[in-house]
């Protein structure tokens, strides 16, 4: 069974602002030089350190016997893919879903975040979940519940969080040690939720990729489609994750329910 990653974002923590032409930059962390913001595409150094206490990671669970309920919960889970489908975002609505065990964990160590392998390698494919997050430090740096995907044997992946205000969105590359902000094709890239330190903030989040497209909605609604490298390889193992936001108490923690991902036939 795979364990769980850590990644750092060491230089530039970011706090995007996003219009239609262009991403934002994060702001500075305190030992950085700040970033000008007439520089496009701003990156993150970032390097990714095995842990020291490996978990079990989440995963997908065999379909039980048929019953009532669950002839009802796959009548929704297609008539979730065919809606996707007939919006464009998929190209087939001819698919399975894998239900995955629900998932909470907290992390206190700012501008890192954690991942868990699904085991589950896909390069066109939806991931959804109930997610529900809360912080111990109210000033604390952009952080989150998040899927990472295309994961290769080397590391490289991106990473897609979902932070109070924002949507953050990675793509992790080892051969230049770099991590990138993925551009913004359409859409704000903006949420707008109360402070998770005040009280746990909930949302349903769903990232579609489809081929070198991806979107990205929350609670239905399609915050930010974003473009994807043709040179870098899509096809990958996809996961869980959760991006710390500071070192405090218990950090920032996440709970995903009802996680499902769906892959095509």
């Amino acid at each position: 069974m795979k364990t769980q990653k850590a990644s750092l974002v060491r230089s530039i923590l970011l706090i995007f602002t996003f219009a239609l032409s262009a991403c934002g930059a994060l702001a500075p962390a305190p030992t950085s030089t700040p970033a000008s913001t007439n520089t496009p595409e701003p990156t993150a150094t970032i390097t990714l350190t095995p842990t020291n206490t490996p978990r079990p990671s989440p995963t997908p669970r065999p379909t039980k016997t048929p019953n009532l309920a669950a002839t009802e919960r796959m009548e929704e889970f297609n008539s979730e893919a065919q809606s996707y489908f007939e919006k464009g975002y998929l190209v087939t609505d001819d698919g399975a879903v894998k239900e995955i065990d629900d998932f909470s964990y907290d992390w206190a160590q700012l501008n890192w975040y954690n991942w868990w392998p699904l085991s589950e390698n896909a390069s066109d494919f939806y991931i959804s979940a109930h997610v529900k997050w809360s912080s111990a430090y109210r000033n604390a740096n952009v952080s989150g519940c998040g899927f990472i995907f295309a994961i290769q044997e080397n590391g490289d992946h991106y990473a897609v969080f979902l932070d109070r205000s924002q949507i953050l969105f990675l793509n992790a590359d080892q051969t230049s040690g770099y991590s990138k902000a993925v551009g913004l094709t359409r859409g704000t890239g903006r949420v707008k939720f109360d402070n998770p330190a005040d009280t746990p903030q909930e949302a349903d989040f769903t990232v579609i990729v489809n081929g070198t497209y991806t979107y990205v909605l929350v609670d239905g609604e399609v915050i930010g489609e974003y473009t994807l490298a043709k040179s870098k390889i899509l096809r990958g193992d996809v996961g869980l994750s959760l991006l710390s936001g500071t070192n405090k108490d218990y950090g920032t923690r996440c709970e995903m329910t009802n996680i499902r991902l769906w892959t095509p036939n």
